[in-house]
């Protein structure tokens, strides 16, 4: 049996004001989400280039290629009736942050892991109040409950698609402070997600690296990238 795909049906796409935002058009028809909720866009910006994910389109209509509309649409599906429990979710990264937890050994490994995550710990402590506990091996370590209150009350304070674009940033490298330090302009992307394979990188440059975890890596550096663009796109002003 023949997969059904999707085909592409409109001529043109563009963007108009709607009552609480931003709509995508097709045509003069606005783009719902899969389950036929109203896709509404906080920003013009985003708006323009969810539209022009549509309009890149050829004959057959491929999801993996709009990244904005698939986060647009979890947005609206998945987190905005959730949010609470979206929020609470990433803000328990930092009770096991992976900052937090350093190598035994070998020494090299040691000092590359403190001289990247140091800075971060301390602009934690000092730009969110938040001081963590830095410890060895897996054993997990309490953190102070007012540190996590702070760095809680961090990611409730954020907007539907600002906490959709921090879900990734969080997720992706296993830490609360690297996805935060990218959406506070503390850090680019690409330095949080070098930041958080300090040990792999380790390991490839002594033992080698292969094509498969090559191939992870690159979808995972994508995925942050495409999340940071959604939370730049989303912000107002």
């Amino acid at each position: 049996m023949t997969e059904w795909k999707a085909r592409r049906f409109w001529k043109a796409s563009a963007t108009r004001p709607a009552d609480d935002g931003w709509e995508v058009i097709l045509d003069d028809r606005p783009v719902r989400t899969p389950g036929k909720k109203p896709l509404s866009l906080p920003t013009q910006s985003l708006a323009d280039a969810v539209a022009a994910e549509w309009d890149a389109q050829d004959d057959i209509i491929r999801p993996d290629t709009m990244p904005l509309t698939r986060a647009a649409n979890s947005a609206v599906e998945k987190v905005a009736p959730q949010f609470d429990a979206v929020a609470a979710m990433l803000a328990d990264y930092a009770g096991t942050d992976l900052l937090c937890y350093r190598a035994t050994d070998p020494r090299e490994l040691i000092a590359l892991q403190a001289a990247g995550w140091d800075p971060l710990i301390e602009w934690a402590c000092t730009h969110h109040d938040a001081p963590l506990r830095v410890t060895q091996g897996v054993i997990p370590v309490d953190q102070h409950d007012e540190s996590l209150v702070r760095l809680h009350r961090q990611v409730q304070a954020l907007d539907l698609y600002g906490l959709t674009a921090l879900h990734d940033l969080v997720t992706i490298p296993g830490s609360l402070v690297l996805g935060l330090a990218v959406i506070q302009d503390r850090i680019p992307v690409e330095d949080a997600f070098r930041l958080s394979r300090i040990d792999e990188d380790f390991q490839i440059s002594r033992w080698g690296d292969d094509e498969d975890a090559q191939a992870v890596a690159a979808s995972r550096l994508l995925a942050m990238k495409q999340a940071e663009r959604l939370w730049r796109l989303s912000r107002k002003g």
